[in-house]
């Protein structure tokens, strides 16, 4: 029988989309409980300050709310991703403008915004902390003067600091490379906060057990972790919080973080209902995670053959009043900045400064495009000075396949000239341009990181499933893991179902993010469907008395010369499903990069300044594309949302309010 055509490498459409179109899909803000009311929190009308007195008595006395906690209930408890600095309620003292301070459940969402007005606050304003570079001088307040005790913290530190991560790279000798230079350029780059904008704003529900954990609804792409930070915050086994998948409405990075899980579990705690909770998208503004404004400081030394020589950059990122919303407790993306070019001596310095202001967390590639921005505008600055092309002078420095990235990583795979050369061909980078028209290069080299997961897959009477803990956070990877399971199986992918586990009904998982889906859940159902196909082989090769060399897989059974059986003939004369079970786990990073080149064309109003955006061209070197369709539409989002970063999106504050 002939093989059915490979549906690896073609374009499937979403698994997901018609439970999606036809308003099927649960989201945690559908997640609708017997008894269930509804959480509001009051948050910080001032950026710094000490709570001198609250009271909720008039809050409480209101009919229909069931419960109402301040900091005074969860005094001392501090919960983060990675480090511990966030208190659930402010306690004492409010460190921005938007803070949680109280919090309410009652039995509707207008009675709990009643309550809320009830609620009274006196403060000691205190004058906040607003910049970056101020919070580093040793007369600045200490914003967390007990940061050396905060459980999670990168590195130790050696004295109590505003700059709670001080971390560096180093390859070489910076200095003997910048001795050895002919031409030294320093330059200084900023980047402001940027909201995530996904449609869904976060949103949770939240079921208590009187005895401690309880279940939890949440638009989290992380539920392992989600579960671990309530176990660590509120000492109870984590196996007592049970999460359940819901399904994201846009992520981008957002959804990975605690937010209101913590207060909708007090509220239950307290008032004995379920409870759900959902931030407006004034609470978003305010109050989400959003992406790290920086302040970057480029160096670089060149030789007059225009080589790279020494290269240093100094990061300092805004965290907001808090880092509990860092995974790894600092932004990865900064110390692969420096790009996929030949670098001798370097030195990246990454610090991250608490101020006044909205909590930051991760958005798209954490440190990397505030890096690469600054990075990529030194090369073309450099050139500049050298009176050489943008294209030629990074030609001349690009890392080729094998060699150490900047900061002495061994990349097997990075194909960094191809991308630049292919790039410049499609994009008619060299051909003649109007007046007041510009065209600007940009490279990137990226690595997926590592983690753990399992994907399962279930061969019952006629039906396959793919169970995983993965949440598809609007990447397509569930789709994915079809098309890989219909090719190594040889059925069509439409019969396959997937299913997705809570945490008690799936091992430790890393979950999705930082582009490791395809990676550690592809390899996981890739390594799950051979252990079925040996199964299903051996389970022929009894039933026909053949010996398994002779046996193949095609079109949804296994045959030889004239006998076949198909999968649900197998599992009847078996009377049981076969289930097994496929496991990736490493934490290591890359070795192989991906590749992005892009020219993006403008043309500039030399009366107004505004600019127009002409072309965009992005050329990738990603190796085997599994679905064209998924692939491109990653492609496509990326750009609009790089094109809404540089030309006209920012989050603006007023005396270090979100305005």
């Amino acid at each position: 029988t002939m093989k059915r055509a490979k549906v690896i490498g073609s374009s499937v459409p979403r698994a997901e989309s018609v439970e999606k179109v036809s308003g099927r899909a649960v989201y945690a803000v559908d997640v609708v409980l017997p008894g269930m009311v509804w959480g509001k929190v009051l948050r910080s009308p001032i950026a710094y300050g000490r709570i001198k007195r609250i009271d909720v008595s008039r809050a409480a006395a209101v009919p229909g709310v069931k419960a109402v906690v301040t900091g005074g209930d969860v005094a001392g408890i501090k919960i983060g991703r990675q480090i511990y600095d966030m208190p659930i309620l402010a306690h004492g003292t409010v460190r921005f403008a938007g803070e949680k301070i109280a919090a309410v459940a009652a039995e509707s969402e207008e009675l709990a915004e009643r309550a809320l007005e009830l609620i009274e606050i006196d403060f000691e304003e205190m004058p906040p902390l607003l910049d970056p570079i101020e919070a580093l001088s040793p007369a600045a307040p200490l914003l967390h003067p007990d940061v050396m005790d905060y459980q999670g913290l990168p590195g130790k530190l050696a004295t109590p600091s505003n700059a709670f991560v001080q971390l560096s790279w180093k390859k070489g000798d910076v200095e003997e490379g910048f001795r050895r230079s002919e031409l030294i350029v320093e330059n200084t780059f900023r980047t402001p906060v940027i909201h995530q904008a996904y449609i869904e704003p976060h949103s949770c529900v939240v079921k208590a057990e009187e005895s401690g954990g309880g279940e939890i609804w949440a638009c989290c792409k992380v539920p392992f972790a989600l579960r671990e930070q309530m176990a660590n915050a509120f000492g109870v086994a984590a196996a007592k919080f049970l999460v359940h998948p819901c399904n994201i409405g846009g992520d981008f990075g957002g959804k990975g973080d605690f937010m209101d899980v913590p207060v909708a579990y007090l509220l239950s705690l307290k008032g004995g209902r379920p409870v759900k909770m959902v931030m407006d998208y004034d609470d978003e503004f305010l109050a989400g995670n959003p992406r790290h404004a920086a302040i970057v400081k480029v160096k670089s030394g060149i030789s007059r053959d225009g080589r790279i020589l020494a290269h240093h950059m100094d990061f300092v990122f805004d965290s907001g009043a808090y880092g509990a919303f860092k995974p790894i407790g600092y932004l990865f993306g900064a110390h692969e900045a420096a790009g996929p070019y030949r670098m001798e001596n370097v030195l990246i310095e990454e610090k991250i400064v608490y101020t006044n202001k909205v909590p930051c967390g991760h958005m798209r590639a954490p440190g990397d495009p505030q890096g690469v921005f600054a990075n990529e505008s030194q090369m073309d600055l450099i050139a500049k000075e050298l009176h050489m092309g943008p294209a030629r002078f990074r030609r001349t420095n690009l890392m080729h396949d094998g060699d150490a990235s900047p900061v002495g990583r061994n990349i097997s795979h990075i194909k960094a000239r191809e991308a630049l050369d292919r790039l410049l061909k499609e994009s008619n980078y060299h051909s003649r341009k109007k007046l007041n028209v510009g065209r600007g290069l940009a490279l990137i080299q990226w690595l997926a990181l590592g983690g753990e997961c399992s994907v399962f897959i279930r061969i019952c009477d006629g039906r396959i499933v793919v169970a995983t803990a993965m949440q598809d956070q609007g990447a397509g990877a569930a789709t994915v893991l079809r098309q890989i399971v219909a090719d190594e199986l040889d059925v069509d992918w439409q019969t396959i179902s997937l299913e997705t586990l809570d945490t008690a009904s799936a091992p430790i998982d890393t979950g999705v993010g930082a582009s490791r889906a395809m990676r550690t859940y592809g390899n996981a159902c890739y390594d799950a469907v051979n252990k079925a196909k040996a199964e299903l082989v051996s389970a022929a090769a009894q039933m026909l008395a053949v010996d398994r060399s002779e046996l193949t897989i095609s079109r949804g059974g296994v045959s030889t010369k004239g006998k076949r059986v198909c999968y649900s003939e197998i599992i009847r004369a078996q009377c049981a499903p076969i289930v097994v079970e496929g496991r990736y786990q490493n934490h290591e990073i890359g070795p192989q990069a991906s590749m992005c080149a892009q020219m993006a064309e403008v043309e500039v109003d030399q009366n107004t300044g505004s600019i127009k955006l002409n072309r965009f061209v992005s050329v990738h070197h990603t190796g085997k594309v599994l679905n064209p369709l998924l692939h491109d539409g990653q492609i496509d989002g990326g750009v609009v949302m790089g094109v809404g970063y540089a030309l006209t999106e920012e989050v603006l504050f007023a005396d270090g309010k979100v305005s």
